[in-house]
């Protein structure tokens, strides 16, 4: 080798080294949907966050179950009804539990956009959502003392009935979105709460469409080209959305969260992986997020903890997946319709 050409090589070294350590970066990760139980489960992520570390994860929701003492585990079916005030005491004593664990950890929750442009930075946050909103009762009111307590996603229904609209599991009685469910998600929209459709039927799913004047996102599921899920066996079927509805809150800038349940998305997280990018190309690379329900699914579970994030960005990166489109997956998305939900505050 001549000494030109000698120079020229180390010359050039440091650029490739460059390119291919901004190849490798790191992708922080946001998942719209986890659970973390406390007493005896064991599905659960705490230490948090050594948890959060593990996967790059910067942007967690965590997610109360509004209704956990009301339905069997089991069957998924309503087993009895709380007195009144049951469910907002429940609310108020679990949120405390999942407060204190956060600041046990010295970890920071999401409250403002500005938290969440830190969390797509990769500084860890948590944001506080309940899935099921049975803690108002009939008390629209309720979401002001949520997102005072710090509650920044309010996840309408779950599998129990309650006071704001239907759900898919079960015969309706609402007819859609009801009355106090169309005032709940008003009251979202001015005070900067992102509105999860999750578990909606296809009736209350349009009626908050037509009531929203912010994106929404359905945070855990997946969809079926069918036209309308199952009406009956196994419960995962009949909780799918259909493509159509998909499109729709697509279509008013949400997103959609696709769930690690392995009897839907299969055993591995390549499938997973291969699920996620084809929900991307039927509904667009922006309308497409993490909705894992990590420790929500017992043994069904495809991803059991967060650092199989990591193998989900290595399989898409080796599939020649664009690093722009992977961002968007991974963070991007939920991070732009959560900011867009809280910068609408009036």
């Amino acid at each position: 080798m001549n000494r030109r050409k000698f120079v020229a090589g180390v010359l050039s070294t440091p650029f490739v080294l460059s390119t291919r350590a901004f190849a490798q970066a790191p992708v922080f990760i946001g998942d719209m949907h986890t659970h973390s139980f406390f007493a005896e489960s064991k599905y659960h992520f705490r230490p948090l966050a050594k948890a959060m570390a593990s996967g790059n994860a910067s942007l967690i929701a965590w997610s109360l179950v509004g209704d956990l003492l009301w339905f069997d585990v089991k069957t998924y079916k309503e087993k009895s009804k709380p007195a009144p005030g049951e469910t907002f005491g429940w609310f108020q004593r679990e949120l405390n539990r999942i407060k204190g664990h956060i600041a046990e950890q010295g970890l920071s929750t999401v409250r403002t956009s500005k938290d969440v442009d830190l969390a797509l930075q990769g500084k860890p946050h948590v944001l506080l959502s309940v899935e099921g909103a049975s803690f108002i009762e009939n008390d629209a009111g309720r979401v002001k003392s949520a997102h005072d307590a710090g509650i920044r996603q309010i996840q309408l229904v779950h599998y129990t009935s309650n006071s704001l609209g239907d759900i898919q599991t079960s015969p309706g009685q609402h007819k859609g979105l009801s009355e106090v469910g169309k005032r709940v998600v008003t009251e979202c929209n001015r005070l900067g709460v992102l509105v999860d459709l999750a578990h909606c039927s296809e009736a209350t799913t349009k009626d908050a469409l037509a009531v929203s004047k912010v994106p929404m996102v359905w945070s855990h599921g997946s969809v079926t080209k069918a036209k309308s899920p199952a009406t009956e066996g196994p419960v995962w079927r009949r909780r799918q959305l259909s493509l159509d509805l998909a499109k729709e809150i697509a279509s008013k800038g949400g997103v959609v969260g696709l769930w690690a349940l392995a009897p839907d998305v299969g055993r591995t997280v390549e499938g997973y992986a291969g699920r996620m990018l084809e929900l991307a190309e039927w509904l667009g690379e922006d309308h497409v997020a993490f909705g894992t329900d990590i420790n929500g699914l017992g043994l069904y579970a495809t991803m059991k903890e967060f650092g199989e994030y990591k193998a989900i960005i290595e399989h898409w990166r080796r599939k020649g997946v664009p690093e722009t489109r992977i961002a968007k997956l991974a963070i991007g998305n939920y991070a732009r319709v959560l900011k867009a939900a809280m910068d609408a505050r009036t």
